[in-house]
């Protein structure tokens, strides 16, 4: 399969998006999903076009992509506002 890659990064995101909705316990699925979206292609953009460690060819941009969703959901939910 010729796109494998890219969709294991899509469902990887929003499962990403999906289990850190389930364990905070909010109902934001949208804000997660995107903010964990947003990520993925910045991780894609550091680690194909930034930092040159990996190529579209191989599965390093997929790991970066996938960190880079983690990280910015810890954030997202660290600095979320609590009104």
């Amino acid at each position: 399969m010729q796109y494998l890659d890219i969709a294991i990064a899509v469902l990887g995101a929003f499962a990403l998006a999906w289990l850190a909705d389930l364990v905070t316990g909010r109902r934001g699925l949208f804000a997660t999903s995107l903010v964990s979206a947003v990520a993925a292609v910045c991780g894609w953009f550091l680690a194909v076009r930034v930092f040159a460690v990996g190529t579209m060819d191989g599965w390093t941009w997929v790991l970066w992509s996938l960190a880079a969703s983690a990280l910015a959901l810890g954030g997202f939910f660290l600095f979320r506002s609590k009104r």
